[in-house]
């Protein structure tokens, strides 16, 4: 499992010239560097006599974030199981009608597969964003800064999902899922610039 490996040995995958991991998995990646940074803020928030009033909130953002970095980081390994599965449905056999058929409905099926994980990474990566706000604005002011790498991770991630659905609704016929797919993604990255640069000007206005 890509989770369970070292850092190092990650990245000369992703390096590689192997096709997986790649892009989706970083973004995953990002998106859990986001939530963690969030978890280490609210952890080094609660339990501070200071920060006593927001207790009970940063326990209950720490319980928020830490579900998103594990939906996250099972990601990693889920974006590259779907995109092996499109290469696998391209090296199906075309020499009759019957197979190039056959061939055409497995690579349809994959790359539907493939455009639902990156949504559900950019989703999952738009509410790290949201997070980030009340964190920005009531969380430890000595780790403040990591608010603010948080939601820049998380919006990095968010426009790199967002990537990889792009490209693989742009080989699918099905023009009703397309739409649907596109107008659920547009949906989710109206307003999260905007809501990123907020937060990175909050948090640099306490540095």
């Amino acid at each position: 499992m890509f989770k369970e490996q070292q850092l190092q040995i990650f990245l000369d995958q992703l390096a590689s010239k192997a096709s997986t991991p790649g892009g989706g998995s970083a973004a995953a990646v990002m998106g859990a560097m986001g939530a963690a940074l969030i978890s280490m803020v609210a952890n080094l928030t609660a339990g501070k006599k200071k920060y006593e009033h927001v207790e009970a909130e940063m326990q209950g953002f720490l319980e928020q974030s830490e579900t998103m970095r594990a939906e996250l980081t099972g990601m990693i390994q889920a974006d590259v199981e779907v995109f092996d599965k499109v290469m696998a449905a391209y090296g199906m056999a075309r020499e009759t009608e019957a197979e190039k058929a056959q061939r055409s409905q497995a690579i349809q099926a994959a790359l539907k597969e493939a455009t639902d994980v990156p949504l559900a990474c950019a989703r999952l990566c738009a509410d790290v964003i949201e997070l980030c706000r009340p964190l920005a604005e009531k969380g430890n002011i000595n780790v403040i800064s990591d608010a603010g790498v948080a939601v820049l991770a998380a919006h990095a991630a968010l426009r790199s999902a967002a990537l990889n659905v792009y490209i693989n609704i742009g080989g699918i016929r099905d023009e009703e899922f397309v739409d649907d797919r596109r107008q659920q993604l547009e949906a989710i990255l109206s307003g999260a610039g905007a809501a990123t640069e907020e937060v990175y000007e909050l948090v640099k206005s306490k540095l």
